[in-house]
């Protein structure tokens, strides 16, 4: 993969996630006990063989830089390898980032210096595994000029994704970002080909079509721009579909909303999850702080109903499950559950504290929230709208630091 200069788009505000977005960016929001959103990406960068990466920051980069420094500072600068972290420099003009194709065409200046074959765009805010090396090869073979990654997804979700629409060789003859209605695929009907947010272009072809854009008044969105003016302007645009593992249907979620988020975490506590995590041929990795391990304690004794334990669920290292259940939830490092509360379908992010006879169910808790003795979340819609974040589907949010009485 020394063919492909690499960057990540990561400076999305992430409106739709908040309150969880709003001291952080989108792909620095904790996810699945021990990541961050952007370790996916990034692991699938390692386990592809990419070595050259630029991940592009703007909105409340503080969390995502110290992450990226801390826990991905393993590349070896000797062997041409990097992943280097740019901030908007106003190198064109006065402005920030205006767009994704915006944010790369103010970095131009990096593929003029490395003039790489390819330039592979990436989201930083998706979850799923993809070797992009498969990718490349797919680009050469085909003779693309430009290849987007597809998955097979439900219709009823194009108003939220860019549609492409393929023919039988694979080659996009449309694509659409975000339409209200989008033709299904062909002998498939009820699903469509979503655009993943996974870009790779010859990189003169990028060029062109970055420089054309930058002068036209646009969005200057890869999306909703330079997709469409490349399919306009004739270039050979083609599909990689992205497959399943194993017999199983492919994987990829946009955890761009509360419940979009909740639903992968639920995901994957599973008994056989359609992500694995544990998959040692495509380990994902993160940066972990050194804590002991988990504890569970108290087993009834005098009082049979005093029983640490937790079922269904993942726990991180430096939880301390002290006389409280926990069922079907993921708890990142350091939480603290006391005895008699019961915790359910939930999610509780770094530093949590639960207090005796507390309950929370369908619930996401933010860092370093204490929760009162006998507090409810979760039961009570009504109650929970005054105090909290609560989606269309019930799921309730507890901002980060939220002072509990």
């Amino acid at each position: 993969m020394k063919d492909a200069l690499t960057f990540i788009m990561a400076g999305g505000k992430g409106e739709r996630l908040m309150p969880l977005t709003r001291d952080r960016a989108k792909p620095a929001v904790p996810f699945g006990g021990i990541y961050r959103i952007i370790d996916f990406t990034l692991s699938n960068c390692i386990n592809s063989g990419i070595r050259k990466i630029h991940v592009l920051t703007q909105y409340k980069s503080v969390s995502l830089v110290r992450h990226l420094w801390m826990g991905w500072n393993i590349f070896d600068a000797e062997l041409g390898e990097y992943i280097d972290i740019v901030h908007p420099q106003q190198r064109m003009d006065e402005h920030w980032y205006q767009g994704t194709a915006d944010s790369v065409y103010q970095n131009i200046y990096s593929i003029e210096a490395e003039r790489p074959p390819y330039v592979l765009v990436l989201a930083g805010d998706h979850v799923y595994k993809m070797n992009y090396a498969n990718m490349v090869e797919f680009h050469k073979e085909a003779k693309a000029q430009v290849t987007v990654g597809v998955v097979r997804m439900p219709a009823e979700k194009s108003p939220l994704l860019g549609v492409a629409e393929l023919d039988a060789s694979r080659r996009i003859s449309r694509f659409i970002e975000k339409p209200t209605a989008a033709a299904p695929i062909p002998g498939d009907p009820g699903y469509i080909y979503a655009s993943m947010g996974i870009y790779l272009f010859d990189r003169t072809i990028l060029e062109e079509e970055l420089s054309g854009d930058a002068k036209e008044s646009t969005e200057h969105d890869f999306g909703r721009n330079i997709l469409p003016n490349c399919l306009k302007n004739g270039r050979r645009v083609m599909g990689y579909l992205l497959e399943g593992e194993e017999g199983q249907p492919p994987y990829w979620r946009d955890v761009g909303t509360i419940d979009a988020y909740y639903e992968a975490n639920m995901d994957l506590i599973r008994v056989t999850p359609t992500f694995n995590l544990y998959d040692r041929n495509w380990p994902i990795r993160t940066h972990m702080e050194q804590h002991p391990p988990a504890k569970f304690v108290f087993s009834g004794g005098d009082d049979p109903t005093r029983v640490g334990r937790a079922l269904d669920s993942m726990v991180s290292s430096g939880c301390i499950i002290s006389g409280g259940s926990v069922t079907r939830c993921i708890l990142s490092p350091n939480v603290r559950i006391h005895s008699h509360s019961e915790i359910t379908d939930s999610v509780l992010l770094e530093g949590v504290e639960v207090g005796r006879h507390a309950k929370i169910r369908r619930a996401i808790i933010d860092k370093d929230v204490k929760i009162p003795p006998s507090t409810v979340i979760g039961h009570d819609p009504k109650e929970d709208r005054r105090r909290f974040t609560v989606t269309e589907s019930g799921i309730t949010v507890v901002a980060k630091g939220t002072e509990l009485k």
